[in-house]
């Protein structure tokens, strides 16, 4: 049976099916599992050194080497809208949101206004 004929009668809904069975197993063991891991043990500091590891390279990644409409924003201006979010951020704390915003407000009128 040729791949085209397996689809053409249901296979995408069993492509579905296994996928959702894949991403709810692993949440389920996660959620099974979580009740045993220490929030300030070992594991738990190491999962989320990794993380913010993993996004701080992404944001640098977004910053220094940008792909689609993003790289035609000229470095300088990135970095400046970075500074002035992190400005925002560190003004006092809980600031996420309104440094987000203001990131995002100069990326996006330097893009109308060029």
């Amino acid at each position: 049976m040729t791949t085209e004929v397996f689809f053409q009668y249901g296979g995408w809904w069993a492509v579905l099916l296994v996928t959702a069975i894949a991403t709810y197993f692993w949440r389920g063991l996660g959620v099974v599992l979580s009740g045993h891991v220490s929030q300030e043990g070992e594991i738990f500091r190491w999962l989320s050194a990794v993380t913010y590891a993993l996004l701080g390279a992404l944001a640098f990644r977004l910053l220094i080497l940008p792909i689609g409409p993003l790289a035609e924003v000229s470095i300088l201006f990135r970095l400046l809208a970075c500074v002035v979010s992190l400005a925002v951020m560190l003004s006092k704390p809980g600031r996420l949101f309104p440094s987000l915003i203001s990131g995002c407000g100069l990326v996006m009128a330097y893009g109308l206004f060029q």
